[in-house]
């Protein structure tokens, strides 16, 4: 008796669970990559922020190439470009489209070093100390940088973690909401199966069982496909913008891939459990009003 009510597996209410569920993921997952790629964001804006060293004309080049080593091995620095007279004068020239020497009678611009500070280290407190340690050097006539971008940049990205943090928190509310009203109706047009399933004596753990594991199932299926369309997503932009890997790390796919899987696995499974039970514990006249 119990054989004849067993629960199909696959069916067309299992594809539509799958495709509703899918939907959600890609949805959550999404959210999930821009709150974990924020700080890889904010360390590439802040890393790409122009920090510019102009060194006296009379400084010798041993001298430059001596500081710029220096300057590499500091913690603070994770990248410098020595920029000579002669180069910064040809790159401006050639955005100009005239050159400045023509009609000056000379080279107006300076040997500079463009640094690249670490993120950590870009921000305006760090920045006020690193500018005071770079001038004790007798070579460097100036140093410049955006301040106000710096500042504005860092204030951006707080408030838009906050935001992606409350974003993220609501559509997890969400996605569970979603999932659980798709496995609800679900069960939901077996529940005189399940009442049936009771009044032949079958204990509560074999009724669930089945509709558990489809479930499961169904968890498994549309996490995925969800992850493989996320990564899709990501390759496709990778592909058309290479700086993006930056961001888009290998790291930061697998961990919201692992999060995508988990949650559906876990929701869907959680879901069809309370689902159930509620009509376990239903009485067989209620079964016709709900």
């Amino acid at each position: 008796m119990a054989k004849k009510h067993t629960v199909r597996l696959f069916d067309m209410q299992f594809v539509t669970s799958c495709i509703s569920t899918i939907m959600v993921l890609i949805l959550l997952g999404t959210m999930v990559f821009f709150v974990l790629s924020a700080h890889s964001l904010s360390a590439y804006m802040r890393e790409n922020l122009n920090f510019t060293i102009l060194l006296n004309n009379d400084a010798p080049e041993t001298a430059i190439k001596k500081f710029q080593q220096q300057l590499s091995k500091e913690d603070f620095v994770k990248e410098s470009v020595y920029i000579s007279k002669e180069q910064a004068l040809k790159e401006q020239s050639e955005a100009m489209g005239s050159d400045p020497e023509e009609f000056l009678g000379y080279n107006p611009f300076s040997p500079s070093i463009e640094l690249r500070l670490t993120s950590e280290y870009a921000n305006s407190d760090s920045v006020k100390w690193i500018k005071e340690k770079i001038n004790r050097n007798k070579i460097v006539t100036d140093i410049e940088y955006q301040a106000d971008l710096m500042d504005s940049v860092n204030d951006n990205i707080r408030k838009i973690s906050i935001v992606l943090l409350t974003l993220a928190a609501l559509l997890t509310l969400i996605s569970f909401a979603l999932i659980n009203n798709t496995i609800r109706l679900t069960i939901y047009s077996k529940r005189f199966l399940i009442h049936t399933m009771k009044l032949v004596g079958a204990s509560w753990g074999f009724i669930r069982r089945p509709f558990l594991i489809r479930n499961l199932w169904i968890g498994i299926f549309s996490g995925v496909i969800a992850d493989a369309i996320l990564m899709g997503a990501a390759y496709i932009l990778v592909s058309y913008e290479p700086e993006l890997i930056a961001i888009i790390t290998t790291d930061i796919m697998l961990e919201v891939m692992v999060v995508t899987l988990l949650f559906g696995i876990i929701i869907t499974y959680l879901c069809a459990y309370i689902s159930i039970n509620k009509y376990l514990r239903m009485k067989a006249s209620s079964l016709y009003y709900i």
